[in-house]
C-alpha cells in the first residue's frame, strides 16, 4: 500500500507550532480519532521532540495505526497523567464521510459567508475534512477556523 501523503500533513494555519510541537497537530489529532486513543496535551508535551515527531510522521495505513497506538500506550504508561485512555474508534464520522456536508462546518462555513457545498466537501481530503469538523465544532474556540476555510477551501 502507498502510504498517505496527508498522513503527516501539517496546515499553515499551524506553523506557529509546527517544528516545536507545543501543540497536537491536526495530523495527529486524526490518528488518536482512527485508533480511539485519547492522549492528552500533557501526554504529548511530556514526550521529547524526536517522540513528538515520530507521531507526526507516523504512517495511517491500518497496521501502521494499530503500531502506533500500542506505542503510544508504553510511551505514556509511566507518565504523571498516566497511559493513554482508549477511545471508541472513529467510523463514519462526519470528516470520514464525503457524501454530506457536516451540517456544524456547513453552519459556521454560511455563518462566516462561506459557500460549501457537496460538490467541495467531496474534493477534499480526509485531513482537511477532519479539520473543518475539529475547528467548527460547538465548544471549540474557533481561533483558526478563518484560516482553516481559507487554506482548505481557497
Amino acid at each position: 500500500m502507498t502510504p498517505n501523503p496527508t498522513a503527516n500533513h501539517c496546515f499553515g494555519f499551524e506553523q506557529d507550532f509546527v517544528g516545536q510541537w507545543r501543540c497536537i497537530p491536526l495530523c495527529v489529532r486524526r490518528k488518536l480519532d482512527l485508533i480511539g486513543l485519547k492522549l492528552k496535551l500533557n501526554h504529548w508535551l511530556a514526550m521529547s521532540q524526536a517522540q513528538r515527531q515520530d507521531l507526526v510522521d507516523w504512517d495511517d495505513q491500518p497496521a501502521a495505526l494499530a503500531a502506533m497506538a500500542e506505542h503510544c500506550r508504553t510511551l505514556t504508561r509511566s507518565m504523571a497523567d498516566g497511559e493513554a485512555k482508549p477511545l471508541p474508534p472513529a467510523r463514519e464520522e462526519p470528516w470520514q464521510l464525503s457524501t454530506l456536508v457536516a451540517a456544524h462546518v456547513a453552519a459556521a462555513a454560511s455563518e462566516r459567508g462561506i459557500a460549501l457545498g457537496v460538490e467541495q466537501w467531496q474534493q477534499l481530503n480526509e485531513l482537511e475534512r477532519f479539520a473543518l469538523c475539529k475547528l467548527a465544532r460547538p465548544g471549540h474556540d474557533h481561533h483558526n477556523l478563518e484560516a482553516a476555510f481559507s487554506e482548505v477551501l481557497g
